[in-house]
């Protein structure tokens, strides 16, 4: 029985390590193929560089614009966590603390928005008649509409562990609602918050279609955007375009290697019960 158990260990921890193994190839492929000339990234191998080609970011990021696509990433990506962490928490604490009827409904209508599809005709004149197109504005609070349905399910779930009388007491000695909100509830929250930025910041970066359709000037374009922009103008260089591809996603797993931890924990918080 010990035997079996250990080999089933092993052949898990085999099947682990391939699938390891295929899945960071093309990222491998990629940074390799980012620091050789244009000639020795043409054939797009696994073979190591015979110089080191560091040039190759600096060109991507002065040809590609990506100082300005960086700044204009970094502002989504921030305002969208914060304002969707805020207002999701929100609307999760007082559709989780009063389920009455109506705010089952509600509850229901929000969480329905993880699996509809966007209509875009009808999201651009809703953005038209705000006058919010090519604005900066208009894409954050596009960002985080489209986030809110499920972080409004993930943490509505995690507050199911918080027991009520916690609230009760709070309101006994004259805790206001803001405050209950604030003071008491907000940092029982912070691991599903920190599962709610780490997501909803990793979404908004690698996001590409909403900015393509709701951003015509080129200038309030974010990261993702000007990796397109340059493979058009660049495609012959394939080292120039894996150093844009590198730069892009270096903030993406910079934030998910900080907060990995809090991922699994925060989404499986709420699990047992809800």
């Amino acid at each position: 029985m010990a035997k079996r158990k250990i080999l089933g260990t092993v052949g898990v921890n085999i099947l682990v390590w391939i699938l390891s193994i295929i899945l960071i190839t093309p990222l491998i492929l990629i940074l390799i193929n980012s620091l050789k000339t244009s000639e020795a990234a043409a054939y797009m191998n696994l073979s190591l560089p015979q110089s080191i080609e560091f040039s190759n970011f600096l060109t991507v990021i002065k040809k590609g614009k990506l100082d300005t696509a960086f700044v204009n990433s970094l502002i989504y990506s921030v305002f969208s966590v914060l304002l969707c962490t805020l207002t999701s928490s929100m609307a999760a604490f007082v559709l989780s603390r009063n389920r009455s009827r109506a705010n089952k409904i509600i509850y229901f209508v929000i969480v329905l928005g993880i699996t509809m599809p966007i209509n875009f005709i009808a999201l651009m004149k809703v953005m038209q008649f705000l006058q919010i197109v090519n604005t900066r504005i208009g894409i954050i609070l596009l960002y985080s509409s489209t986030q809110t349905p499920f972080n409004v399910f993930l943490i509505y779930s995690f507050l199911g562990k918080i027991p009520r009388e916690i609230d009760e007491a709070a309101v006994v000695d004259g805790c206001s609602p803001l405050r209950l909100y604030f003071s008491i509830i907000l940092p029982l929250l912070k691991p599903v918050l920190i599962t709610v930025m780490v997501l909803t910041f990793l979404n908004t970066w690698n996001e590409y279609v909403l900015p393509l359709y709701y951003l015509g000037n080129t200038d309030y374009w974010p990261m993702t955007e000007a990796v397109y922009n340059f493979f058009g103008m660049y495609f012959k260089y394939w080292n120039l375009i894996c150093a844009d591809i590198v730069l892009t996603s270096l903030p993406v797993i910079i934030v998910y290697l900080l907060g990995q931890k809090y991922i699994v924990s925060g989404m499986t918080a709420g699990a047992v019960k809800g």
